[in-house]
């Protein structure tokens, strides 16, 4: 159990690991901060592309080859950015932390369910979440915190996130399969499916929590230039810890769902999404941290709020046989909002400077969940 949750947790560290980097990379490989998002963007279609060709093939040969080959990609993933020497091989890192990502987090999930039961005291659901979100978190904050301390800025955050998925490799190696059923094997794009009888409710809490996803793509892919270029912080650390507060509040909001109602989990989450777009735009208009670090805090919790009420709908008032592709469908959504609108802002920055272009984001982040939050209120009022 303990193996599979750290290997989800290493394999996911490993994609976020660059974000405090990327300053670095420009620097000594001469991009401009295009090329950043471009980057990023790389590595979220590639998690969109694995989950549509390999959703389903842990179904199919196993949950163990699948987490095998999803750990092992992260460390040829981790030996590609400590050779890497231009930016073609940053790129093809990051396809392949892509395609890590996307075996790793269906095939991770489901072992854990299995071995520990529903009736376990630590619940499957909230090990895989932390070992997600978690992952998600820690990867940056650590890479910024060993490029502020150790010799080799750009190596040494390799070398120790290879040591810990090569660790993640062997303890996957040694344990056994979950998973007694197969599925015939076939390998093929997963088609996509939006589950007719919550409609509604999906394509409501797959743009909530695109628009979250957004700024976390965003914040990952950015947040080192605005730090080095507006505030004048050179600290990797402090570009690391913002991506880490808001990934982790992320895994918190997430958690909190569950106290909310059903029907107050989605005017949360918009509100909050507002609020937060409110607070990065001040942050950009002002040249200042704590609305930043706030505004992250506060989009994480909206963006798991949303997140996690969208699953919890798929997962309790779905059809069984169609809620495979409907988790994939809401994931390959959300992460395809993780990559454009980075892209946008990408060329934004180009055309413009890097304060127009985030206040420029953060005003369209907020229209998008307003326009959630006003469908919302509209049924309301005609069912009264």
């Amino acid at each position: 159990m303990f193996g599979v949750a750290f290997a989800f947790w290493v394999t996911m560290a490993g994609t976020t690991a660059p974000t405090p980097l990327y300053p670095l990379y420009g620097d000594a490989f001469g991009f401009t901060p295009f090329t950043v998002t471009v980057i990023f963007a790389v590595y979220a279609l590639g998690v969109v592309v694995g989950l549509l060709a390999f959703g389903r093939l842990s179904d199919q040969v196993g949950r163990r080859p699948v987490l095998i080959a999803a750990t092992l990609l992260s460390v040829c993933a981790a030996v590609i950015f400590i050779l890497a020497q231009n930016l073609a091989a940053l790129l093809i890192a990051r396809v392949v932390s892509g395609f890590s990502a996307a075996l790793v987090t269906g095939a991770a999930t489901a072992s854990l369910a299995e071995r520990l039961g529903q009736n376990s005291r630590v619940k499957p659901a909230t090990l895989a979440l932390f070992a997600n979100m978690g992952g998600l978190a820690c990867g940056t904050l650590l890479a910024g915190i060993l490029a502020d301390l150790a010799p080799s800025p750009l190596r040494a955050p390799w070398v120790v996130m290879l040591v810990l998925a090569a660790t993640g490799l062997l303890g996957i190696v040694v344990s056994g399969e979950s998973s007694d059923h197969r599925s015939s094997f076939s390998l093929r794009f997963q088609p996509l499916h939006i589950p007719g009888e919550i409609r509604s409710d999906f394509l409501r809490s797959a743009m909530a929590g695109g628009a979250g996803f957004a700024v976390l793509g965003v914040l990952t892919a950015v947040t080192g230039l605005f730090l080095g270029t507006v505030l004048n912080e050179s600290s990797h650390t402090l570009t690391g810890l913002v991506v880490f507060i808001a990934f982790a509040c992320t895994a918190l909001g997430q958690l909190l769902v569950r106290t909310l109602k059903p029907g107050t989990a989605l005017p949360v989450a918009c509100i909050g999404l507002i609020v937060a777009a409110a607070l990065i735009a001040v942050a950009m208009a002002t040249s200042t941290l704590p609305p930043l670090l706030i505004g992250a805090a506060v989009n994480g919790l909206a963006t798991g709020i949303a997140v996690g009420h969208g699953i919890g709908s798929i997962t309790t008032r779905s059809a069984p046989q169609h809620r495979g592709a409907s988790v994939s469908t809401f994931f390959a959504i959300l992460y395809s909002m993780l990559a454009v609108p980075a892209i946008g802002v990408g060329v934004l920055i180009r055309q413009t400077s890097l304060r127009p272009a985030g206040e420029t984001f953060s005003a369209a982040v907020a229209a998008l969940a307003l326009g959630v939050l006003l469908s919302l209120v509209r049924p309301a009022k005609k069912a009264a």
